[in-house]
């Protein structure tokens, strides 16, 4: 592994999903599951997270519309309060689950419309 960007991918994924969150990934990790952790760190979090291209702002919004069209709730969630995190809005939200409903169908953006009010709920939003 390479401790250099893990470390730096390590401080993005803090600033985006917080850092309760993380360290709490990180401690439920096992032998079988922290070269995962590592991976994704190192991976997603700095390799792609950390690049120019887009603000952090922006990649929300691409998570929120893949994670909602591959049905998956649990990291949907996730981002949902990292998009937060990154300055998305409500209003915001709300045209992406529109969008989503237009393109991935009304489930998608029931569910969507139902996990941030979830997220909002619980960060106060």
């Amino acid at each position: 592994m390479d401790q250099e960007k893990f470390d730096k991918g390590l401080e993005t994924r803090k600033a985006v999903l917080g850092d309760e969150y993380v360290e709490k990934s990180l401690g439920k990790a096992t032998d079988f599951t922290m070269a995962f952790q590592e991976y994704v760190t190192t991976f997603c979090w700095n390799d792609c997270w950390n690049r120019e291209g887009l603000d952090r702002k922006t990649r929300s919004i691409i998570n929120l519309a893949m994670l909602s069209a591959l049905n998956r709730p649990n990291e949907f969630k996730v981002h949902c309060r990292g998009a937060v995190n990154n300055g998305v809005t409500k209003d915001e939200m709300r045209e992406i689950f529109l969008q989503i409903g237009t393109y991935c169908g009304v489930p998608a953006a029931l569910e969507a419309f139902k996990i941030a009010q979830e997220v909002f709920d619980e960060m106060g939003v």
